[in-house]
């Protein structure tokens, strides 16, 4: 008896947390997610990975049409 209340209190948690809406991950700009994978203990890289940010994300985008 007590197993099968187990069983049945689990498929409810399931069922309802299937209906929950999960945060989702957005970065308000490009620049904020591309340097936000920039961490790394070595400054040279974490130097050269943030200079990569400012080139791909850079204020040109918008007259290049590259924004959605």
């Amino acid at each position: 008896m007590e197993k099968k209340m187990v069983v049945m209190m689990s498929m409810i948690l399931l069922i309802i947390s299937a209906n929950m809406d999960g945060v989702k991950a957005d970065a308000f700009d490009c620049y904020d997610a591309c340097s936000t994978a920039c961490v790394n203990p070595d400054t040279r890289l974490m130097a050269r990975c943030d200079r990569k940010c400012q080139i791909k994300c850079g204020p040109d985008l918008e007259a290049n049409g590259h924004l959605k």
